[in-house]
C-alpha cells in the first residue's frame, strides 16, 4: 500500500526541508526573499546551497542543473556535477551560493526572435526562489529565469513573474480603497491537462505521428465518439496502470495530481491538479508533460500532447483555471456574501470583462499555434472568437446594473442597484458552458482556448497583464473620487455597458454566433498569422510598457519566434505528407492495384467480374488524383519557402498550403478506405484509437 502523505514531495526541497536543514536565521532570510523579493545575501545563499546539495545527494543526485523555460515552449537543462578536485587526486562534492543563484548556459541556439546574433552566446539563468528545487533523474533541478546579456527575457518565466508583480501592485491599490488590509496578491492556477494514449508499436509505424505529433492522413473509423460512451467511462486496465504510475511520479515531485478520467474521444484522458501559485503551476505543468511522456514509454505507450492528433474527434486542450487571492487566502473572484464584498467582487469582475473585450487580439494570439488552429471551433473546443460566459444569474445582475433597474433574482426580495445593497451572489451561480472560451465558474475563470501542448506561462502572463491594466485605470479614477460609493457605482455601470458585447451565454458552436459576434464587432481570427498580425499594435506595445512586462524589443522577438515556429511546423508537416505519399500510400496502393489487375486478368472471360473492374478504376483514379495534388502542394510549398518576410510566408501557409494539405489528405483517406487490410500503408484510426485496453 502506497503511503501518499509520506511519498508526497519527497523529491522536492520545499519549506519543510528548508526548516529542517537551515538555521532559524538563514531560513527567515530566505523566506523574506521568497515572499518579499528581497535580495539573497551571498552568505545566506552559500548555506542554502550547501544544505540543498546535501539533501540532493541523499536523494541520489550527482549533478545540478538550472532548469528553465526558453521560447521553444519546452524546458531546458544543462547538468554540472557536484564534483570538485581535492588534494591527492581525490574529489569533494560541493555547491556554492553563487552556483545556486546564477548560471551561464550557452544561449546562442535558443530562439530569440532576431534581437540577438547567433554568435552572442551569453545568457544567464537566475534562481526563482518561489519555485522549489527538485531531484529528477539523479539531478538537482533549480527552477530559474533565463535572460540575455543585456537583460532581455529569453524565456517564458521572466514575463510571468513580472506580470504577477504588476497585478499585485494594481490589485493592492484597489483593495486599499475598500479598506482591505491585504499585503500581497498573487495569481493561482489549476491547468487541466488533456492527452491521448496510443500503443507504442503502432505509433512507430506512423511517420506522421513521429515527425509531427498528429495524423496527417487517416480515414475515419466506423465508430468515433458519437455514442458518448468514452467520457467518464470505466478506465481500461492498461490505462489505469499508467495513471497509477504517473500519479506516483508526480506526487514525488510535489505536483498536486488530483483528478483523472477518460475524456470524450476514444483513447483520450485528462489529469487535473489542485490550484497553486501561477509560476509554480507553470513549472509543474511543464514537468507534468515531461513525466507523462516518460511514464507512457514504460508501459509501451506514447502520450500525445498535440492539440489535434486525430481528425473528427475531440482535440486536447489545457483548461486554464485562473484566479487571484490575497495573502490571507481571500479569493478575489469569489462573490462573497456581504454587500461590500460583492461590490469589491463586481469591480474585479468588471475589470476582467473590460480586459477581455479590450484585448481579444492578445488572448487569441497567445493561444495561437499550428496545432491549436485545428482544434479551436471543432469537436467541443471553444471557437476562435473571444467571449465571456458568466451564467444566467450573474448576467441578470450585470444587466440590472447596466440598465439602472431593480434586480429580483431566484426568490430574493426586490433590491435597487446601489453599492450598499447589492444582492448576494451564490458561489455556484453559473453552469459550465463548454463552448465558451472564457467562462466564470463560481470563483475563477476558465480560459478554455489554451492548447494541450502550450506552456501556460504565456496565457497567464497575458491574463495578469490585461487585468492589471484595467485595475490600474480603475484605481487612477477611484483614488480621486470625492464620493467613493457613488463613483464606484458609476464606474461599474459605465464599464459593463461599454463592454456588454463580450458577454455571451449561448452556444459558441453555432453559425448564428459567428454572425452575431460579427454584428457586435468581436474579432474572429481563425489562424495564427491572422491573430499575430495585431500582436504589435500600438495599444499592445503601450500595455506591456506601462505594466513593465515586455519591452518593445521583447514583443518583436516573441512575434518573430511565434511566426517562425508556425512556418517551421507546417514545413515539417508538408514534407512528412509528401514522404507518406511517396513511401507509404502510393507503394501500398500500387501493390493492391497489381493484385486486383492480376486477379482480374485470370478470371474466365465468361465470368462477369464487374466488382474487380470498378475497384481497379477507383484505385487508379485516386492514385492519379493523389499524385496531382501532391505535386500541387509541393509547388505551393516551394513558393512559400522562397518568401523572406515572415508574415507573408505564414499567410501563404495558412491560406494556400493548409487547404492544399487538406485536399491531398481527402484523396489519401479515400484511398485508404479501398485498400485491403494487408495493404494498409500504416495503422488505421481504428487501430490507434481502440487498441489500448
Amino acid at each position: 500500500m502506497i503511503n501518499v502523505p509520506e511519498m508526497f514531495a519527497c523529491m522536492v526541497f520545499n519549506e519543510s526541508e528548508m526548516k529542517k536543514r537551515l538555521s532559524a536565521n538563514i531560513y527567515a532570510s530566505l523566506k523574506k526573499t521568497m515572499v518579499e523579493g528581497c535580495p539573497l545575501e551571498l552568505g545566506v545563499a552559500n548555506e542554502v546551497a550547501n544544505a540543498m546539495k546535501d539533501w540532493a545527494i541523499e536523494k541520489g543526485a550527482t549533478h545540478y542543473s538550472h532548469w528553465f523555460q526558453p521560447l521553444t515552449g519546452i524546458t531546458a537543462e544543462k547538468h554540472d556535477s557536484f564534483l570538485t578536485p581535492a588534494a591527492e587526486g581525490k574529489i569533494i562534492m560541493s555547491f556554492s551560493g553563487k552556483e545556486l543563484i546564477k548560471g551561464e548556459p550557452d544561449a546562442s541556439s535558443f530562439p530569440s526572435g532576431g534581437y540577438r546574433s547567433t554568435f552572442e552566446a551569453r545568457g544567464y539563468t537566475v534562481w526563482d526562489p518561489t519555485s522549489f528545487p527538485f531531484v529528477k533523474d539523479h539531478t538537482l533541478c533549480i527552477p530559474t529565469a533565463f535572460c540575455s546579456y543585456n537583460g532581455e527575457a529569453l524565456d517564458k518565466k521572466t514575463p510571468l513573474l513580472r506580470s504577477m508583480e504588476s497585478l499585485n501592485r494594481q490589485s493592492l491599490r484597489i483593495l486599499k480603497l475598500f479598506g482591505n488590509s491585504a499585503k500581497h496578491v498573487t495569481t493561482t492556477m489549476g491547468p487541466e491537462q488533456e492527452y491521448f494514449l496510443v500503443d507504442e508499436k503502432l505509433y512507430a509505424k506512423r511517420r506522421d505521428l513521429k515527425m509531427t505529433g498528429r495524423t496527417l492522413f487517416g480515414a475515419h473509423p466506423v465508430k468515433g465518439q458519437e455514442m458518448d460512451d468514452q467520457y467518464f467511462a470505466a478506465i481500461k486496465p492498461r490505462v489505469i496502470e499508467y495513471m497509477e504510475d504517473l500519479n506516483e511520479e508526480l506526487w514525488k515531485l510535489g505536483i498536486y495530481a488530483k483528478t483523472e478520467h477518460n475524456e470524450a474521444a476514444p483513447a483520450q484522458h485528462e489529469m487535473a491538479p489542485i490550484f497553486t501559485t501561477s509560476n509554480l503551476a507553470a513549472d509543474q505543468n511543464q514537468l507534468t508533460m515531461e513525466v507523462m511522456k516518460k511514464v507512457a514509454r514504460r508501459h509501451g505507450l506514447i502520450c500525445l500532447l498535440h492539440e489535434k492528433p486525430f481528425e473528427g474527434v475531440n482535440g486536447s486542450g489545457k483548461h486554464n483555471n485562473w484566479s487571484i487571492a490575497t495573502d490571507s487566502g481571500e479569493n478575489l473572484f469569489s462573490p462573497g456574501t456581504t454587500p461590500m464584498e460583492n461590490a469589491q467582487f463586481l469591480l474585479f469582475l468588471t475589470a476582467v470583462i473590460k480586459a477581455v473585450d479590450d484585448h481579444q487580439d492578445l488572448l487569441r494570439a497567445i493561444v495561437a499555434s499550428a496545432g491549436n488552429d485545428h482544434r479551436l471551433g471543432a469537436n467541443e473546443a471553444p471557437p476562435a472568437i473571444m467571449s465571456i460566459y458568466v451564467g444566467d444569474e450573474l448576467e441578470a445582475i450585470l444587466k440590472a446594473i447596466k440598465d439602472g433597474k431593480p434586480y429580483t433574482g431566484n426568490g430574493s426580495k426586490k433590491m435597487s442597484i446601489g453599492v450598499d445593497v447589492l444582492p448576494a451572489i451564490p458561489k455556484d451561480s453559473t453552469d459550465r458552458n463548454r463552448t465558451s472560451p472564457f467562462a466564470f465558474t463560481g470563483n475563477r475563470f476558465e480560459f478554455r482556448s489554451v492548447g494541450s501542448n502550450l506552456s501556460i506561462s504565456g496565457p497567464n502572463t497575458i491574463l495578469n497583464a490585461i487585468l492589471a491594466d484595467s485595475l490600474s485605470k480603475f484605481a487612477d479614477e477611484l483614488e480621486k473620487a470625492e464620493n467613493f460609493d457613488k463613483e464606484l457605482q458609476n464606474l461599474i455601470k459605465r464599464e459593463i455597458t461599454a463592454h456588454w458585447r463580450i458577454l455571451f451565454n449561448g452556444n459558441g458552436y453555432g453559425e448564428e454566433w459567428i454572425k452575431e459576434a460579427e454584428k457586435r464587432g468581436l474579432k474572429n481570427f481563425r489562424t495564427t498569422p491572422d491573430a499575430m498580425a495585431h500582436y504589435l499594435d500600438k495599444k499592445n506595445i503601450e500595455l506591456f510598457k506601462q505594466t513593465g512586462i515586455y519591452s518593445e524589443v521583447e514583443m518583436k522577438s516573441h512575434y518573430d519566434v511565434k511566426l517562425e515556429k508556425y512556418c517551421q511546423i507546417l514545413n515539417i508537416e508538408v514534407g512528412t505528407m509528401i514522404e507518406m505519399v511517396n513511401k507509404d500510400i502510393e507503394p501500398s496502393a500500387l501493390n493492391f492495384l497489381n493484385k486486383l489487375t492480376d486477379t482480374y486478368s485470370k478470371m474466365p472471360a465468361d465470368l462477369p467480374f464487374e466488382y474487380g473492374k470498378n475497384q481497379i478504376k477507383k484505385v487508379s483514379a485516386l492514385l492519379n488524383e493523389l499524385e496531382q495534388k501532391k505535386q500541387k502542394l509541393d509547388e505551393l510549398h516551394i513558393q512559400a519557402q522562397e518568401k523572406t518576410e515572415l508574415m507573408e510566408k505564414a499567410q501563404d501557409y495558412a491560406k494556400k498550403i493548409l487547404p492544399a494539405m487538406e485536399d491531398l489528405r481527402s484523396s489519401g483517406d479515400l484511398l485508404e478506405e479501398l485498400l485491403g487490410q494487408e495493404y494498409k500503408p500504416y495503422p488505421s484510426y481504428e487501430d490507434l484509437l481502440f487498441s489500448v485496453q
